[in-house]
């Protein structure tokens, strides 16, 4: 049985460190998921900077589950050369924080044109990628992700099995999926199952692709979240991602969402996601 550790993108709380961690003892989650801390992305902080992060980190009990990069989430057609060498940085930046898995993407692909066209650009980008984790226990987690290569079940396959790396695995979001127009279970999720690192929480509504609290939308959460949680031995890292308002850095982030029509986020809105993940928890822990 899998024993579930709840994360989260504490940056939709608020950009300030002090708040994040807050609000996550708050709400009991001794675990974060890095993206954006005192007003900057983590890849974005030189290594001084991350070891007084850790410091506060460490002073504070929570543990970083992930480093929530944007490594490949610029174009398949951008020059590669300035990101591989922020890859290598973030590498740094993980080994700082004490965290072994770094959250990536697979380039986004111009609109209108065939993803297969640059299916060799993307796995000789990835290769480099994966030559530099070689080695080491560090888990470069591909997320699908609407508009690159990887944004549906069988291309996140095709990158993770020919990477055939330890090293390479994926992080499942659900609402992504929805948004993608991908049937989330029993298709994409069976697909991926086998290569499933940890998970992002995040449920969506099909059609209008709106993001909603777990188990709100058409992401089937209860079904997967209860079939992982069956057939993984350890722990199952549940990472949140709430996008239920905008927060600093969301408009760098997401292409698909417009901000002008989202409310502010911060400590009520994560609190929300928190409670629906944990209702959803529990129900399956009666019902299994």
């Amino acid at each position: 049985m899998a024993k579930f550790v709840l994360s989260g993108f504490s940056d939709e709380i608020g950009p300030d460190l002090d708040v994040q961690l807050r609000e996550l003892r708050k709400n009991d989650i001794t675990r974060m998921e890095m993206r954006f801390v005192n007003g900057k992305n983590v890849v974005e902080h030189s290594l001084l900077e991350m070891k007084e992060i850790k410091k506060q980190l460490d002073a504070s009990g929570v543990l970083v589950s992930a480093v929530g990069s944007p490594i490949g989430k610029i174009n398949i057609t951008d020059p590669f050369g300035s990101h591989f060498d922020l890859f290598k940085h973030t590498m740094e930046i993980a080994g700082v924080l004490g965290t072994k898995t770094i959250r990536m993407f697979s380039f986004y692909i111009p609109e209108g044109e065939d993803p297969g066209t640059y299916r060799n650009e993307v796995l000789e980008r990835w290769s480099s990628f994966t030559e530099v984790a070689k080695g080491t226990d560090i888990i470069l987690a591909h997320e699908n992700e609407k508009g690159i290569y990887g944004d549906t079940a069988d291309r996140c396959v095709d990158i993770i099995e020919a990477m055939n790396s330890k090293n390479v695995r994926a992080v499942f979001d659900p609402a992504n999926f929805v948004q993608c127009d991908v049937q989330t279970y029993p298709n994409a999720y069976q697909a991926l199952k086998p290569y499933i690192a940890y998970m992002h929480i995040k449920d969506a509504l099909s059609g209008s692709g709106k993001v909603v609290p777990a188990g709100f939308g058409d992401g089937k959460l209860h079904e997967i979240l209860a079939d992982i949680g069956s057939c993984v031995d350890g722990e199952m890292v549940l990472s949140l991602e709430p996008h239920l308002g905008s927060f600093e850095g969301l408009a760098g982030l997401e292409k698909q969402i417009n901000i002008t029509t989202l409310e502010e986020s911060g400590p009520g809105k994560f609190e929300v996601a928190v409670r629906a993940l944990k209702k959803l928890l529990n129900e399956l822990e009666q019902t299994g």
